[in-house]
């Protein structure tokens, strides 16, 4: 049963960053921390995420921190999470999203809006320079566990442990009993255990 619900959650987060395939999206050009992925990292990555066989990964220039699993465009705050540990790119840089704020995650200095998000789940964002896992849990560099961002999200106003995330290809969520995918143009998808 949890291993289904996480293959649904995991598709469900793909199907908000596909866009159907067209004649030319055939070989898209995917370039994670600066390089550019070969077919075979592309495929990789397709199998791994379930993608359905008439979809793509849009071409563009993204980021990902192969510790925590964030990734989002280059340039920008983090969009969401894929698994850790993934063999993509290279290494991320710390200016990865063109951050000015003072405060890096696993080496890469976080967008305004990443900030601001942190501002709203503890007040007060110290300056300096933390490490992220994949569950949401960190510190200081060096130091042992200390906060957990799912948690401050929970009861900072998330209350009923869910999730939301609203997207041009649709809206996907849920919490620990059900998840759904809502299409633009009206279709739904529920999954409820």
């Amino acid at each position: 049963m949890t291993q289904t619900f996480l293959k649904v959650v995991f598709v469900f987060w793909f199907l908000i960053t596909v866009s159907v395939a067209d004649s030319g999206a055939a070989n898209p050009n995917i370039i994670v921390n600066g390089t550019r992925l070969n077919p075979q990292q592309i495929q990789m990555l397709r199998q791994l995420l379930g993608v359905p066989v008439n979809a793509s990964i849009p071409s563009g220039n993204y980021w990902y921190d192969n510790i925590s699993g964030l990734w989002g465009n280059r340039g920008g705050p983090s969009l969401g999470q894929i698994l850790p540990g993934l063999k993509l790119g290279s290494p991320l840089s710390s200016d990865a999203s063109n951050g000015d704020t003072g405060v890096f995650i696993n080496g890469r200095e976080i967008h305004r809006q990443e900030f601001a998000y942190l501002q709203s789940l503890f007040g007060t964002v110290n300056r300096g320079r933390y490490w992220l896992n994949g569950w949401g849990v960190g510190d200081y560099e060096g130091g042992p566990p200390q906060f957990d961002l799912r948690a401050a999200g929970k009861s900072s106003g998330g209350g009923y442990g869910g999730y939301t995330r609203r997207t041009p290809f649709g809206s996907v969520g849920g919490d620990s009993n059900c998840s759904y995918y809502l299409h633009p143009g009206g279709s739904s998808v529920l999954n409820c255990n």
